[in-house]
């Protein structure tokens, strides 16, 4: 981390745009990264994003399939090339309009005369101003890429996209790192990601975007999670949006922040389910899975009642040995968007899902519900170990970094 940040001006929010320098979005962080000595801190962020759509020509390129590639190539708008190809979800586009950060549908802002990739000068002016010694950097649009209907094109699509983000982002700047995409329609797919990516500079991990409808525990998935446990790679579930289709019952709600609160964790609890009630923690103790984006409310809920469940029904998983909330506790988890409203139940959630070891910091930068590194440094009920553990410590324990 550089210890000599440039101090920059501080704009008033109405005047921010998506021109506006990262750095003077976040010229507050930087202030209070100086206030908070974060200096001191080893601190990883988990969940940080890019905009690939804003380098689309040259994941363009890197698709190996002819056929596709030409369909690619053809969506365009006034001249520009555009991921048309990827677009699939029907998430509005309220949280780009109504956030606090003007980047949220991606930075316009100038990075002329730099000496590296548009993406690397991004991340390393957010990482510079919040305080953060290294990032996992995730997709943005191929979030929804889980919900195409044409398989070998979210296939075609992540190779090209995991060529990419190892050739031009990763490999430029050891403070980025990536968990790749893996095309978690098809099986075999995702093995060979592993084969290909699983050495590469830069690559920590992989990850399924959680939005999707293939079960977790179907029997074609158990290679792939045996190849990632004997590599040691951890296996990630980013949480996406859905407002979901007329046949989906989500359907009903008529609030975008409705839609927002529900989705982001449902899509991870339904996941969870069938991962632990399924026993795939006792078949693959050794591999370290990670929940990301569906802050850690939902962990109280789900734990209370799935131990319920099991404890009436226990002949219908026959695999556990123990309580369905003792496998919860031994997974990891991101901390964002931490839900601080209530510290008495806050500091429960933390205590029952073993928070100070379990539990990752993450921000979402640039997403208009990102969290500062201080959202850890403020819990009351934290003592400076735990601080430093779920900051970075623990990410650098799971992930070997």
């Amino acid at each position: 981390m550089d210890s000599a940040i440039e101090p920059v001006r501080e704009l008033p929010s109405e005047e921010f745009n998506r021109a506006t320098d990262t750095r003077e979005i976040l010229a507050r962080a930087a202030r209070q990264r100086e206030a908070y000595n974060l200096d001191d801190y080893r601190i990883i962020d988990i969940d940080a994003h890019h905009f690939e759509s804003q380098s689309w020509g040259e994941i363009v390129e890197r698709i190996s399939d002819p056929v596709i590639q030409h369909i690619a190539d053809n969506f365009r708008t006034n001249g520009r090339l555009t991921p048309g190809i990827i677009q699939t979800s029907g998430w509005p586009t309220h949280q780009n309009v109504g956030g606090r950060i003007v980047h949220d549908p991606g930075s316009e802002e100038n990075t002329d005369g730099e000496d590296t990739h548009r993406q690397v000068v991004l991340a390393r002016r957010a990482l510079d101003s919040m305080g953060i010694d290294c990032q996992i950097s995730f997709p943005t649009p191929m979030l929804g890429l889980g919900m195409h209907p044409e398989n070998d094109v979210e296939i075609a699509i992540a190779r090209a996209y995991n060529r990419w983000v190892t050739e031009c982002v990763v490999s430029m700047d050891d403070r980025i790192r990536t968990s790749l995409y893996l095309p978690f329609n098809d099986a075999p797919a995702c093995e060979r990601m592993v084969e290909e990516f699983g050495e590469t500079k830069g690559v920590i991990g992989f990850t399924v975007t959680s939005v999707h409808y293939r079960p977790v525990h179907h029997n074609s998935y158990m290679r792939l999670y045996a190849m990632l446990e004997e590599r040691g790679l951890p296996l990630s579930f980013h949480a996406g949006p859905y407002w979901g289709g007329s046949e989906g019952f989500l359907r009903q709600l008529n609030r975008f922040i409705s839609a927002h609160a529900l989705s982001f964790s449902l899509c991870n609890m339904v996941h969870m389910a069938n991962w632990v009630m399924n026993g795939l923690n006792e078949r693959f103790p050794k591999l370290n899975v990670v929940w990301i984006e569906s802050g850690i409310a939902w962990l109280a809920f789900m734990s209370q009642r799935f131990d319920n469940e099991y404890l009436m029904r226990s002949s219908e998983a026959p695999a556990l040995k123990r309580l369905p909330s003792e496998y919860m506790s031994g997974m990891y988890y991101t901390t964002q968007p931490l839900e601080r409203t209530n510290m008495e139940l806050l500091e429960a959630t933390f205590n029952a899902m073993n928070g100070k070891t379990q539990f990752l910091y993450a921000s979402d930068w640039p997403h208009w519900d990102f969290d500062l590194p201080s959202t850890i440094l403020d819990l009351p009920f934290l003592d400076d170990q735990a601080k430093r553990n779920i900051l970075g410590l623990n990410a650098e324990r799971i992930f070997k970094m």
